[in-house]
């Protein structure tokens, strides 16, 4: 598999105070002089602003799009907001995107930007997802989650500054992200050997580190100072690099994040304002903790005992032990100031024992742990 290009075209990274200053000079370099600046309404209030009148100053010619939310009041990547985007564009005209937001704005401008050919510049404004390098769009399309093809961005711009003022849940949100590795770490290598899957030592050491680092500095995250928010950032841009780098998201998703994305299309078919992903993630990383615990260490399991275990029960019972507890888990998204528990997030019972059912299904090529279970 080979990814080089889709490396090569991240030209640059800037995490630093005062980064959007030096998307200007960046542009204007690659005689990108034409854009269109992507954002909601928080997002260009926290840097799109700021950003819009920088560029501005230097000559270049914006034109803003600010994403509408649907009738919950969140904006959603789905078939709206990229037709809204879209119509924005104008082909043989505009020279470049600039997604200024978080995971969702970045899912809709990559799409559009892989459909145009228009490259796209990211301005994160706040560290909440890993997807900010990623190069495919989980994007909502009638209702139902897809991962669609789509292309990084040419460069980062993410000021610490601006990511020190993200709400604390959206800070937490990212720990949450971070914290889902544990799990999405396991099942990539479970699916490697029941499924034959593909597997890249590489990328599996880059987000294991990140985790690590994330672990480490948790105290500092949940009070966001500058060092935590600038080694939460960092873990997350490494973690998307790791998914690039590979050219899937083996890495970074699995089990954890089949729960978290049934629940979004739940809550998005009841009409429900939306939870934020790596909220999501945390909490369903300690719920499949708790299960994936239970059946390899204690033999309790949904049915009968799965053929995964039956004949490589010993080295998954070795690699589950890197799998911290369900409570130890709770104990680290509390630290970080966020939900640690199903009734916290807002996701019912009913809701969560579905989902422990049918999750597997919204991905159903990945042989995690959590579709051997239920399939046995």
């Amino acid at each position: 598999m080979d990814n080089s290009r889709e490396i090569d075209h991240l030209e640059k990274i800037v995490l630093e105070t005062g980064a959007i200053y030096k998307a200007a000079p960046f542009l204007r370099d690659r005689i990108l002089h034409r854009l269109v600046i992507v954002a909601d309404q928080n997002t260009y209030d926290a840097a799109g602003k700021a950003l819009e009148e920088s560029l501005q100053s230097q000559g270049l010619k914006t034109k803003l799009c600010l994403l509408e939310p649907n009738a919950a009041g969140d904006v959603v990547a789905d078939e709206q907001a990229v037709v809204q985007l879209l119509l924005e564009v104008d082909p043989g005209t505009t020279d470049g995107l600039i997604a200024v937001g978080a995971g969702t704005i970045h899912d809709i401008v990559r799409f559009a930007s892989h459909k145009t050919g228009i490259p796209f510049v990211s301005i994160p404004t706040a560290p909440s997802v890993d997807g900010f390098t990623s190069a495919g769009a989980p994007l909502i399309i009638r209702g139902i989650k897809k991962t669609v093809a789509a292309v990084p961005p040419i460069a980062i711009f993410a000021d610490v500054h601006v990511l020190m003022k993200a709400p604390q849940p959206l800070v937490a949100a990212g720990f949450g992200d971070m914290l889902g590795k544990y799990t999405s770490l396991f099942d990539w290598k479970v699916s490697r050997l029941t499924g034959g899957e593909p597997y890249s030592e590489q990328a599996a050491v880059i987000t294991e580190q990140a985790l690590k680092s994330c672990i480490q500095h948790a105290a500092e995250i949940g009070e966001r100072t500058e060092e935590g928010i600038r080694i939460l950032m960092t873990a997350l841009i490494e973690s998307g690099i790791a998914m690039l780098l590979f050219g899937q998201s083996h890495p970074a998703s699995g089990a954890e994040h089949h729960l978290s994305h049934h629940w979004e299309m739940a809550y998005l078919r009841r009409g429900n304002r939306a939870l934020l992903h790596g909220a999501k993630v945390g909490v369903a990383c300690a719920e499949i903790s708790r299960l994936y615990h239970a059946a390899v260490d204690e033999g309790k399991f949904p049915g009968r005992q799965p053929k995964a275990l039956l004949e490589h029960g010993d080295q998954i019972r070795e690699w589950l032990t890197e799998v911290p507890s369900a409570s130890r888990i709770r104990e680290l998204l509390v630290l970080a100031g966020g939900p640690s528990t199903l009734e916290e997030l807002g996701v019912d019972e009913d809701l969560f024992t579905e989902s422990l059912r049918e999750a597997h299904l919204v991905r159903y090529n990945r042989h995690t742990l959590l579709r051997a279970l239920n399939e046995a």
